[in-house]
């Protein structure tokens, strides 16, 4: 049980409350959103394979209630992602459908980013998370404690190390970081005791609940809902009996039992089959993995929601730190099951960083100072190092990181794009003002020890997604191999694939313009040209006749790249 006769451990004075600049905030959260989101091709795995989805769906090939690529189920089933993808390439034509597919991906991060601010917001409102009442006045007022706690998880979110790119792609896993952090609002809202407009805070549970067992974590919305639930009955038994309360429980728990049938039929016995491993429990190279994982996927939020944890450890029952705490382990827990799968702990990150923004009235001077050095140092290496390689690689000096690059993208041939250098330039010289400000004379904020790590996480990320965009879509995508590919049609863009994964059929069919169809031994097919994975040759020779065709040659993925497809062509 909590102790409430003791202090609480925060100690804000007003002026430390002072709310961040809602210019600079919206600025930053803009600078983070729109990288990656413009220009950026569909990336090999689960982004082009997500992509292949909607473009079948959009195309009228695919089912959509059954998402497939090429006939075959996706690898998650995860409806509602697939269908905004699906609707927003048809509701915008003029657009290429990569970019019109990530569109609303772009929104349902701009939401996430939203969401957390205000989960925050409503936990620090709570009368048993405000800051010490000094003797003679002058402690932080609950609106602008709130507020400013709200601004620092919102910089810490933005500075997790592993948000970026995966919150980026047109993947179930980012529509999953939207829900969660649209949940874990919606429970904070409602468990404000002066909560207005509850309705609409029960509508919004229900839609996060069912959101997620819509994009593909039914089990994740079900546990989440129901340890609210259970948090719920409890407190409306202890409590004086509410009929609207009452309803309202009645109707999330209705979400919560659509979510319940999704996660039955699809993934759940799974789920406890895992956890019923108890070999998996002792397996210290596993915990190892998800240890590191942790680590550095979720710094600098993970390490300070720990210091949150032993600093208002008398006090874990109260609810600003008991919702987020359990909003974290789910994550953190599904993580695990999953073999420490950093898709997976993406949700805990909403959570975490809330949870980060509690520690922040509790540190000394000596804590801060070392986030802020080593965001310094980190973020404006990393900085330096990127325009270190990008500067070699555009004038050819040094010749040997230059040459290293190259090396790494054989075939690849840098073009200076002034728009993308404009676009880094500016990110470079806010991140200098940013520096200048930190390091001189400054009132004492709540925010302040996570402004260089937010700012250096957008600038790297910023710099990656202009300086290095070209070379990276030409990498990580798909875009070569299918074109010379395409280039090996024999007047018809007729081709037979086998073993191929959902991202290279995507990429196939997208980047190169073939028209394909999967190999089988029962189908008749006039194509000319077959496309095999190498991994799949052991099950050609049930698949085709293979009299009927010849080897024609090996196209690597890159330019003297071991990884690529054979081809073959018919006798």
């Amino acid at each position: 049980m909590p102790d409430l006769h003791s202090p609480t451990p925060a100690i804000v004075s007003q002026l430390a409350a002072r709310r961040f600049p809602r210019w600079i905030l919206l600025l930053l959260g803009l600078i983070y959103v729109l990288p990656g989101l413009l220009g950026r091709q569909p990336w090999s795995g689960p982004d082009l394979a997500s992509f292949g989805v909607m473009l079948d769906m959009a195309q009228g090939s695919g089912d959509w209630l059954q998402p497939q690529v090429l006939g075959e189920r996706a690898a998650v089933q995860a409806w509602l992602p697939y269908w905004l993808g699906a609707a927003s390439i048809q509701l915008l034509p003029f657009l290429p459908a990569d970019l019109a597919a990530r569109l609303p991906y772009g929104l349902l991060l701009a939401l996430a980013l939203h969401w957390t601010w205000k989960a925050t917001y409503h936990l620090a409102r709570r009368p048993n998370a405000q800051p010490v009442a000094f003797a003679f006045g002058g402690e932080a007022s609950p609106q602008d404690y709130a507020r400013a706690l709200a601004d620092a998880a919102l910089l810490a979110l933005i500075a997790s190390l592993g948000l970026a790119q995966l919150a980026h792609e047109s993947t179930p896993d980012a529509a999953q970081l939207a829900f969660a952090s649209l949940l874990l609002y919606a429970c904070a809202r409602l468990a404000s005791p002066n909560a207005q407009w509850r309705g609409l805070s029960a509508a919004a549970w229900w839609l996060g609940a069912v959101g997620l067992a819509l994009s593909g974590a039914p089990w994740i919305g079900l546990v989440l809902g129901m340890g609210w639930l259970l948090w719920s009955l409890a407190m409306v038994r202890s409590g004086p009996r509410v009929r609207g309360d009452v309803w309202l429980l009645v109707f999330c728990a209705s979400g919560t039992l659509l979510a319940a049938l999704l996660a039955w039929q699809l993934e759940l016995p799974r789920r406890f089959e895992q956890l019923s491993d108890w070999a998996a429990w002792t397996d210290l190279a596993h915990w190892r993995r998800f240890g590191r994982l942790l680590l550095w996927f979720s710094w600098p939020a993970g390490l300070l929601a720990l210091l949150t944890v032993w600093r208002w450890r008398r006090r874990l029952g109260n609810t600003h730190l008991l919702l987020p705490l359990w909003f974290a382990a789910v994550g953190m827990a599904s993580c695990w099951l999953l073999d420490a799968n950093d898709r997976a702990l993406l949700l805990a990150l909403p959570a975490l960083a809330c949870l980060a923004a509690f520690a922040l009235p509790t540190l000394s001077r000596s804590v801060t100072a070392l986030v802020d050095w080593f965001a310094l140092l980190f973020f404006s290496g990393c900085a330096l190092l990127i325009w270190f390689y990008w500067l070699a690689l555009q004038t050819g000096l040094p010749a040997k990181p230059a040459a290293n690059v190259l090396r790494l993208l054989p075939g690849f041939k840098p073009e200076l794009d002034w728009t993308l250098l404009l676009a880094a330039l500016l990110g470079t010289l806010a991140w200098i003002g940013a520096l200048a400000w930190r390091l001189g004379r400054y009132r004492p904020a709540l925010w302040k020890g996570l402004v260089l790590s937010a700012g250096g996480s957008t600038l790297c990320w910023l710099l990656l997604m202009t300086l290095w965009l070209p070379a990276l879509n030409y990498g990580m995508g798909q875009e070569p191999i299918s074109r010379r590919i395409a280039a090996l049609t024999p007047g018809s863009s007729c081709v037979l694939v086998h073993g191929l994964s959902a991202s290279q059929i995507t990429g196939l069919q997208y980047h190169g313009g073939l028209e394909l169809e999967r190999a089988r031994r029962q189908r008749r097919s006039s194509c000319q040209l077959l496309v095999v994975e190498p991994k799949a040759l052991n099950t050609l020779a049930q698949t085709v006749d293979l009299s009927q065709w010849r080897a024609l040659r090996k196209v690597p993925r890159l330019r003297e790249n071991r990884d690529g497809l054979l081809v073959y062509l018919r006798r």
